[in-house]
């Protein structure tokens, strides 16, 4: 039986890289902006922000949902999106941690 590739890393690098493919692109930067700014907001509210249509606005909202930096509650028939603070809070202690790894006295190989 086949392997897949991420399965050959340790999991928390796993973890990582996804977070770091959702922040990959400016659109999902811009909506996690405007949701730091304004607490929570409904996708309408999103997409009059952004220079993107609504199917557009909502591939982006899933992705950032899928990887777990937002969260939506429906309401009525309109979905509200806010930040999972405590998610980013560890992503934020996790993202430090990774770079002071790199960041090592000596490492430079150049």
């Amino acid at each position: 039986m086949a392997t897949s590739k991420t399965e050959l890393f340790d999991e928390r690098l796993v973890e990582d890289a996804a977070f770091f493919k959702a922040l990959a692109h400016p659109a999902r930067l811009q909506i996690l902006q405007f949701l730091a700014e304004t607490k929570s907001c409904f996708t309408g509210d999103i997409s009059d922000e952004l220079p993107l249509g609504r199917t557009t606005v909502n591939q982006h909202l899933k992705e950032l949902k899928n990887s777990g930096l937002i969260i939506g509650q429906i309401s009525g028939s309109k979905t509200n999106y806010c930040l999972d603070t405590e998610l980013i809070a560890r992503l934020n202690s996790r993202i430090n941690h990774f770079l002071n790894c790199l960041d090592k006295e000596g490492t430079n190989c150049c």
